[in-house]
């Protein structure tokens, strides 16, 4: 009768398996909490491209009634969110009340500003970016954004 050998480290045990799965886990949990992370970014982002858009816009606008613009007809200072501006009067006014409508619809909480210093034009656009913060800046955790867009007329 023939001897039998035995060999100890035949292949993997369960707990080597066990601790593998483990590593791997951890590994996977990791990426899904980076995932998140990046959507939340990416969120961010996209509002961040619209205000700069809708700011652009009511530049253009302002451009194009340039007589109008110089005369302080644009200015305004964050109103009430609202899409429900009515579009009547001047070209101004028809122009900044569909502004802040499209900001309103855009953007959470979407309000907008205009200053004007001589022919320097500042256009703010403000927004609600609970969304897309990953972590809060501040203490009262209000988690609005402003966007500035400076120009000439």
């Amino acid at each position: 009768m023939p001897l039998q050998r035995y060999h100890k480290e035949a292949g993997a045990t369960l707990i080597e398996v066990l601790i593998a799965m483990l590593v791997l886990a951890i590994g996977l949990l990791g990426l899904a909490g980076l995932q998140a992370t990046s959507i939340q970014s990416n969120h961010s982002a996209y509002y961040r491209s619209q205000a700069t858009l809708l700011a652009g816009d009511l530049a253009d606008r302002m451009r194009a009634n340039r007589l109008e613009a110089l005369t302080n007809a644009y200015l305004t200072d964050f109103p009430t969110p609202s899409s429900t501006n009515t579009v009547t009067g001047t070209t101004a006014e028809k122009d900044v009340a569909e502004w802040l409508n499209q900001l309103a619809l855009t953007l959470p909480e979407g309000t907008g500003k205009v200053e004007k210093n001589g022919t320097l034009i500042t256009i703010s656009v403000r927004w609600n970016d609970s969304r897309g913060h990953i972590k809060a800046n501040n203490d009262n955790n209000t988690h609005s954004e402003t966007f500035a867009y400076r120009t000439e007329i």
